[in-house]
């Protein structure tokens, strides 16, 4: 048996993560197991379906890496294929038209309520004589279909993840609807149920990976499996995404979707690494890998039951170690975007020496990517606002000497270019000035960069030389001390 399995999100969104996690566990074990991963967009939902979600879903997916085999396969294309199995359903007996007004159906709830009794449907349709229907075909009703569930069956399968589960028919709450309501004896929109059952015979899927939240759908489904005579494929019902106070992960808690983190600065490899660890380990307890390191080891014994919380700091510290060990140049093209929302740019190619150096510099104290813009931001101007620890510093007795003296030596034949030198113009100046080196440098650091905190100041200076803006900073700091 070839495994085949399927993601299958509703475009009336934008890609969120708890799908994206879904996607990620389906990717993993049908990579582990030789099988193929199929993409089936949901689409039915005609009124809030949106092509602009549909884009953000396939361009999220294909961000973090999780190609598919087959698809995208779109439901809305298939309505066919459900109304000819709505019809066999009919045919067979084992489905309905059912005509209740939306004010029956409610007084049916309230009633029910007012007994303490759950609300569900109570059947009532589901034997009306050709003479009933006619009648209510007569004055105009509209008719759901629905599909008969017997009360008395105990369904039990083996989740993957969960072991035995049980479910009684008479807690889904009646006779479920398969299709909208329709007038004239056609049949209405198909309802999710039906077409994710009709889908997967039809994709041949062997496994449905899913959040838990389906767990009530499977036991409806298990049931149009077997009306249908198809073999009931295998379950595997994966914890939700928590957030730290134990509640599903919503909207709420910040952002959800892909696109968002994307927008935060995460890096696909680092954000589909956490994914897999929510609700999954590693049987070597490593907690830094590819997907395709993942799938090798992946299976669903090692899948939690419980909730997995989501953990931000732990999602920083994975996108820090992913950041830090990028090439300069791979780091420089993730940069790039940030810094031109930002307002920075566009540069040049004659740019790409100094900003590859900056990369160097910056790259190993980045968690995000937007982190770029903070630590950047002086090198990215031309000139820059003195603050005040700066201001402090320039004051100190001999600072201002130390920068003329700096000054003079750059403006001079023979100038220093390169690291090495300017390290050693810097010793000269101490000596010469009868200063300490400390404040040389945390004079110059002021002058160039504004402020005592930052990267390595020699290194720092190297890359404003090579803009050549290291001069003019040097100038208006002296200009500035001395009005």
């Amino acid at each position: 048996m070839t495994v085949r399995v399927r993601i299958a999100p509703s475009p009336t969104g934008n890609l969120h993560i708890g799908t994206a996690r879904t996607a990620v566990f389906n990717w993993l074990f049908a990579r582990h197991q030789g099988g193929q991963f199929i993409l089936r967009v949901e689409d039915t939902d005609t009124e809030r379906s949106k092509p602009e979600f549909t884009e953000n879903i396939l361009s999220g997916l294909g961000w973090l890496g999780l190609t598919w085999d087959e698809g995208p396969f779109f439901q809305s294309q298939r309505f066919d294929l459900y109304h000819q199995t709505i019809q066999t359903l009919l045919d067979q007996g084992l489905a309905y038209r059912a005509y209740d007004t939306p004010d029956e159906l409610e007084a049916m709830r309230e009633g029910m309520k007012a007994q303490g009794q759950a609300p569900r449907y109570d059947n009532r349709h589901r034997d009306l004589s050709p003479a009933q229907q006619a009648a209510f075909e007569a004055e105009g009703r509209p008719a759901v279909i629905r599909f008969k569930i017997d009360d008395q069956r105990t369904l039990s399968w083996h989740d993957l993840v969960r072991g035995t589960v049980t479910w009684q028919a008479s807690d889904l709450g009646g006779d479920m609807v398969v299709a909208r309501a329709s007038a004239g004896g056609a049949i209405g929109q198909p309802l999710y149920n039906l077409a994710v059952v009709v889908d997967d015979i039809d994709m041949a899927i062997t496994h449905v990976i899913r959040g838990e939240d389906h767990i009530a759908n499977t036991a409806k489904q298990i049931l149009l499996y077997e009306a249908l005579g198809a073999a009931v494929p295998s379950f595997a019902h994966t914890p939700l995404i928590l957030n730290q106070s134990g509640q599903k992960l919503s909207k709420r808690d910040g952002v959800t979707s892909i696109s968002d983190f994307q927008a935060m600065g995460f890096v696909a490899p680092a954000l589909a690494n956490y994914m897999t660890l929510l609700g999954w380990s590693a049987p070597d307890a490593r907690e830094r890998f590819t997907l395709a390191e993942a799938a090798q080891m992946f299976s669903f014994d090692r899948v939690n039951k419980a909730g997995a919380r989501f953990d931000w700091d732990k999602l920083d510290w994975l996108n820090s170690q992913y950041l830090h060990a990028l090439d300069p140049v791979d780091l420089l093209d993730l940069a790039l975007p940030f810094l031109h929302r930002a307002g920075y740019g566009p540069y040049g190619e004659g740019d790409r020496p100094w900003l590859l150096a900056l990369m160097t510099l910056i790259g190993p104290s980045l968690t995000r990517l937007t982190d770029v813009v903070d630590q950047s931001r002086c090198f990215l101007t031309p000139t820059i606002e003195v603050q005040e620890d700066g201001r402090v510093q320039l004051q100190q007795p001999g600072a201002i000497e130390a920068i003329a003296a700096l000054l003079a030596a750059l403006t001079s034949p023979g100038a220093p270019t390169d690291l090495k030198d300017l390290k050693t113009l810097v010793d000269q100046v101490t000596q010469a000035q009868g200063v300490k080196k400390g404040l040389v440098m945390k004079s110059l650091r002021a002058a160039l960069m504004g402020s005592l905190q930052g990267p390595d100041l020699m290194e720092s200076w190297l890359i404003l030389r090579q803009q050549q803006v290291d001069i003019p900073r040097l100038e208006r700091a002296l200009s500035q001390q001395s009005a």
